[in-house]
């Protein structure tokens, strides 16, 4: 059957963000995928049209860590009059190294995406969802948003801000039949290693530390469709949170530093 709701997805061309556009198509609701990647774009459309015939899918070549990012898209899809029910923050990156040496532009870049895009997308799209007295928002944050993370400091950081804002704003919606679900994922099989820039990581896709793009998106959506404040997928990464809320959080960063060495071994710090 057809939806007539449309889900908007950023990072939509691979990763968790394909995969979520998949089980979108797949329940009948057209979609809206926003990408910096335009051949990405262009297959992740071919794609899914060819998997759900009867699903418009339009895409959106755009870099949503520049400023005003989120006003354009916005911008795009109401021109264009489409009924946004589902949003999906979910592009993103990483910035590896010691912060004194690291280069600010990058990360003044993430920032911008992870947490002013992120934050005005919602900021836009949500008052219309209120007033359908209907929507679903999913924020993709991360396992880092739990704790300090030496040697990814700012990324730890913008994730953490996406857990604490979507977790307030779903308090603030109970009673409106919108919800925010917060998708926190561990290491997970996509492009995010070789966006930090580092090389070859030593956790493969078959590690039982690393999940897959379809099993994460799966666990997010169906999270979001129950209308969830939080998901974390995997049992290995639930269990691993345990664990680090019971230790002193010196000894959690002393932790999480050394496992950053050993996920990026080959990473050259600064410019």
């Amino acid at each position: 059957m057809i939806s007539r709701y449309t889900a908007l997805v950023t990072g939509g061309a691979s990763g968790i963000g394909f995969e979520l556009a998949r089980l979108f198509a797949r329940d009948g609701h057209h979609l809206i995928l926003v990408d910096m990647n335009q051949p990405k774009l262009c297959e992740a459309k071919h794609a899914i049209e060819n998997e759900c015939p009867e699903i418009k899918v339009y895409i959106l070549n755009c870099n949503l860590a520049r400023e005003n990012a989120a006003e354009f898209v916005y911008n795009h899809v109401t021109t264009h009059r489409f009924n946004i029910s589902f949003l999906v923050n979910n592009a993103g990156f990483g910035v590896y190294g010691c912060f004194a040496e690291t280069p600010w532009q990058k990360e003044m870049c993430m920032l911008q995406l992870h947490v002013l895009t992120v934050t005005a997308l919602t900021k836009l799209f949500l008052p219309g969802m209120i007033t359908a007295g209907y929507g679903r928002i999913l924020n993709v944050a991360s396992v880092a948003a739990f704790q300090p993370g030496p040697l990814m400091a700012v990324y730890y950081a913008s994730k953490s801000y996406i857990l604490s804002f979507s977790q307030a704003i779903a308090n603030e919606l109970h009673t409106t039949g919108v919800s925010i679900t917060t998708l926190c994922p561990g290491i997970t099989a996509t492009g995010f290693q070789k966006s930090v820039g580092n090389g070859e990581s030593k956790v493969t896709p078959n590690s039982v530390l690393c999940s897959h793009p379809a099993d994460v998106a799966l666990s997010g959506y169906k999270a979001l469709m129950k209308g969830k404040s939080l998901v974390i997928p995997g049992m290995v990464n639930r269990t691993l949170l345990f664990v680090n809320w019971l230790v002193p959080r010196s000894l959690s960063m002393s932790i999480i530093r050394k496992a950053q060495e050993k996920i990026h071994p080959n990473a050259v710090l600064g410019n």
